[in-house]
């Protein structure tokens, strides 16, 4: 995964009403089909009044494993619309349910494929999505003349700092994405005359929820 993929964060829940029918979105993180079918009853359970719980899911890092159901709407009008706006976004290891309350008019096949494309994507605004993405743990030692010069090639590259501490020198750790981590440590090496001193502390999954930055098991 050198470059990286979008997963589900964190779950939320988005509505849309089409002719009185309501369509509730709700999302949660997944990470196995086990987790995704307990949401779906978990869902069930809820909104147990309604008439249809429609569902889709996507989960690996390749998105290996998808699936979708209909729950009694015509074939193709509800969980194949709802997987396609997964896959069309491109985010991995979520499931969403949409919760449909008849609402006296009939929609047709295209208006329910509407409805339910445009309920998964309510959900998904209200949901909070991140990138997740391999990279190196560095550390680096660097003088106060040093500092301002490595601040501003991270910078230039994009690379978080996951901590700064100041002492006698300055220590900084990055978490640098897999494939830019020669290209940053050359690049640091060169504007710091080869003066700050660095190590590697690992591998690391990590990614940003807003204005957090968030590390991941595997």
């Amino acid at each position: 995964m050198e470059e990286g993929y979008r997963i589900l964060y964190e779950g939320g829940e988005g509505e849309v009403v089409e002719k009185k029918s309501r369509f509730i979105a709700s999302t949660k993180p997944v990470s196995s089909e086990e987790e995704a079918m307990a949401f779906v009853e978990e869902i069930r359970k809820k909104y147990w009044d309604a008439r249809h719980h429609c569902y889709a899911y996507v989960i690996g890092n390749r998105g290996q494993l998808c699936r979708c159901s209909d729950d009694g709407e015509p074939a193709q009008t509800a969980g194949r619309p709802m997987l396609d706006v997964l896959l069309g976004e491109e985010i991995r290891n979520v499931c969403v349910v949409v919760t449909r309350y008849f609402g006296g008019t009939l929609l047709g096949t295209g208006g329910l494929v509407r409805a339910y494309s445009a309920a998964v994507k309510e959900g998904l605004k209200e949901s909070v999505t991140v990138k997740k993405q391999l990279g190196r743990k560095i550390k680096m030692v660097t003088d106060y003349n040093g500092i301002g010069k490595i601040q501003y090639v991270a910078g230039q590259m994009g690379i978080l700092i996951i901590d700064t501490q100041y002492t006698d020198q300055v220590t900084i750790t990055f978490a640098v994405p897999k494939n830019q981590a020669d290209a940053f440590l050359t690049q640091v090496t060169e504007k710091t005359a080869g003066k700050a001193v660095w190590e590697e502390e690992g591998q690391l999954f990590y990614g940003m929820a807003g204005e957090q930055m968030v590390f991941f098991e595997g």
